[in-house]
Parts: structure tokens; C-alpha cells; sequence
């Protein structure tokens, strides 16, 4: 703890709970002593910046608390139970004034009170993996499903609706007249409508309705999880690296692969960004090259680069009005005969000499 000067300005430096704090009292070293010995006091009695003294609320009595309002307000309250189980075994029994910003940095780094590794940069991690079933490999998964797994793994695969978005699945939520599933709780929080293949149409109809959820236990109990059932289904295909996930791939991959533009498959797979679907697009090269060929701003017969052939070409375009008596002309050189008595048209000498040209495709003379 000091004071000092900046400019006309004391200041005051000191520690509070092992962070840093300055202040600016005023243009007095005196006030500047005075100020910093308050500070003392105050910090000696806790009573820093009139901060009143914490109740003695346990942490077994929050996490009880906080699990009552995650269990009716989030989705992830399950991953919040683990959480809390694990923190139990470091603070449980302790009150939360007890527990500051330095017993948190010992419970993570085992009573290290310095990160080790806080200066060492850390390697980049490549997250757009993209791991998909072949058409083979998608049918050995299916037919290894259970049987309440495998609507739920044949909805994933047409669709590429998420696995959680899946098991919220209402009735309500299926419109059979217009052939959709309406997807309201989604991982950007905005609802999206995907379409029903046939496939999808006749294994939804096909269901037992059991409860307002579409995919349930028996008597309408609520699925939790599908880890182990799905781990088993991967066994028995014999399928390895993969994860329901990637169910949701499968499906875009094959979109992708299938010519389908990424701009819808972004809409199907509800990206907000198309930098994520953007990750699919290696899957199709020729997309790009389909791309290029749709564009014609130049007439093929008249972009040869031979010197000598693009002369006999300049020959036959300055006699023909259009692109058809070009070919025409082609056609009657190929066959040997005049073109003035079939065409009607002048055609200089040097244009007789222009290669041969195939009756099914008179543009391979380029």
C-alpha cells in the first residue's frame, strides 16, 4: 500500500481480497495519507466500501436454491446437477462468504495458486469436423437400432434436426396436412419449419401416440438420454468415430453432395451465419464448376485461339448473319460441297479449309 503522484493528482494504491485498486483523492499528500489509512481500517473490518457482512448461507443451501429455478427454467439443468455434484466435493459445508476468488483458483488447479500454463499460447483447434455415414453405412445404423431408436435415427438423417430439438418433439408440433415438423426450441432460439420426406411422413404416422411428446418411454415417460442405446446401435454397425451429432452432418453432406445450394441446406439446418454451412461445401467441386459454365457472354465458335483456325473461323462468321448459318456452313464444308448453292452465302476460299466438325456436336472443331 502507497500513495503517489501523477500530474498535480495523489493517488492511493492497496489490495483488496488480492486485487489491485487505485484511487485519485486530490491535490494533498496529507489527504492522500488519510485517505489510505481509512482504506486500512476498512479492509482490517471488512467493511470495505460499506460492503455489509455476507449471511451465513451455505453452499449446499444456494445449489439447492439455484437447482429449484434451473430445473423450471433451463433445458441444461441436467449438465447443472453434475456441475454442482462436483463442486460439492471442494465447498460443501462452507458459507459463501468463505468462499472467495482464491480457494476457486486452488479448487482448479489443485492448490496451485498460479496457472501454470497461463503464458504458454495455445494451439489452434480445428472445429469444423465433419463426419459422415456413407448410404451403406447409414442403412447398417439403422437396421442395428433398437426399436424405439430407429424413427428417432431416421428422423435425424432426413431432417438433420438436433438431437435435443428432437426429444422436445410435440404432436402439436407435427403438421401432417402440409407434411411438416415445426421446430420451436432451438439451439439460436428462432423456430424453423423443416419439411417431411416420405420417409419421415410414413415413421411418424406410423407412431403410437402415448403422450403430448412424440418420442417417449413406454406409458409417456420422458427420454433423457439415447447414449447408451445409440453406443450399442454403433457397435453392432460396427461404426467407429461417430456421434449422434453427426447424424446431423450426414444429412447435409449428402444434401451437399447431391446439389442441393448451400443457402437452403443454411435455412434446413438453421445456421444464423452461412460461414457454418460453408464447411460442407468441399463436398461438391463441381458446383463451382457448374457455376462457371453457366455463364455464355461469348458465342463458343468464335473463341479458338489457333492462329490459323480462328482465321478460317473469322472466314465463315463474316459471310454468316447468325450463329445457325455457321454451323450450317461447317456442315456443308464437311460434305464438300458449295456452300453457295446450299446456303446461299458467299464463303471466301480460306474458309474451306477449317477442320472437321461432328454431326452431334458441331462445337468440337474448337
Amino acid at each position: 500500500m502507497s500513495v503517489f503522484k501523477k500530474g498535480l493528482t495523489w493517488y492511493i494504491d492497496y489490495y483488496v481480497e488480492g486485487r489491485r485498486r487505485r484511487e485519485a483523492v486530490g491535490p494533498n499528500r496529507k489527504m492522500a495519507e488519510k485517505a489510505l489509512a481509512k482504506r486500512k481500517v476498512q479492509i482490517a473490518e471488512g467493511r470495505f466500501l460499506n460492503i455489509r457482512k455476507q449471511s451465513k448461507v451455505t453452499f449446499e443451501e444456494l445449489s439447492e436454491a439455484y437447482m429449484k429455478y434451473a430445473r423450471t427454467n433451463k433445458r441444461s439443468w441436467g449438465r447443472d446437477g453434475y456441475s454442482i455434484k462436483w463442486l460439492s466435493g471442494e465447498f460443501a459445508g462452507k458459507r459463501l462468504r468463505d468462499i472467495t476468488a482464491l480457494s476457486i483458483e486452488e479448487y482448479k488447479w489443485n492448490v496451485a495458486n498460479i496457472n501454470p500454463a497461463g503464458s504458454v499460447k495455445l494451439m489452434r483447434v480445428n472445429n469444423m469436423r465433419v463426419r459422415f455415414l456413407s448410404k451403406e453405412e447409414c442403412k447398417a445404423l439403422y437396421l442395428a437400432c433398437s426399436y424405439h431408436l430407429r424413427p428417432i435415427v431416421l428422423i435425424a438423417l432426413h431432417t438433420g434436426i438436433r438431437r435435443g430439438e428432437i426429444l422436445d418433439l410435440g404432436w402439436d408440433d407435427v403438421d401432417f396436412e402440409h407434411r411438416l415438423i415445426r421446430v420451436k426450441h432451438t439451439k439460436n432460439g428462432e423456430p424453423r419449419d423443416i419439411p417431411m420426406s416420405e420417409e419421415v411422413y410414413f415413421a411418424l404416422s406410423r407412431l403410437e401416440v402415448q403422450a403430448p411428446r412424440v418420442f417417449c418411454r413406454p406409458g409417456g415417460g420422458v427420454i433423457r438420454d439415447l447414449r447408451t442405446a445409440f453406443a450399442n446401435a454403433l457397435r453392432r454397425a460396427n461404426i467407429t468415430n461417430f456421434a449422434f451429432y453427426d447424424l446431423r452432418h450426414t444429412f447435409a453432406s449428402h444434401l451437399v453432395m447431391s446439389g442441393v445450394d448451400l443457402l437452403t441446406i443454411k435455412e434446413l439446418l438453421g445456421h444464423k451465419s452461412i460461414d457454418m454451412t460453408l464447411r460442407y461445401s468441399h463436398l461438391s467441386p463441381s458446383h463451382k464448376r457448374k457455376a462457371m459454365e453457366s455463364l455464355k457472354l461469348l458465342d463458343r465458335h468464335f473463341l479458338d485461339t489457333c492462329p490459323k483456325l480462328s482465321a478460317q473461323l473469322q472466314g465463315l462468321s463474316a459471310c454468316a448473319t447468325s450463329n445457325a448459318e455457321v454451323v450450317k456452313l461447317v456442315d456443308t464444308l464437311r460434305s464438300g460441297r458449295s456452300s453457295r448453292k446450299r446456303v446461299g452465302v458467299r464463303v471466301p476460299p480460306s474458309a474451306f479449309f477449317v477442320s472437321p466438325v461432328s454431326t452431334e456436336n458441331p462445337d468440337t472443331y474448337l
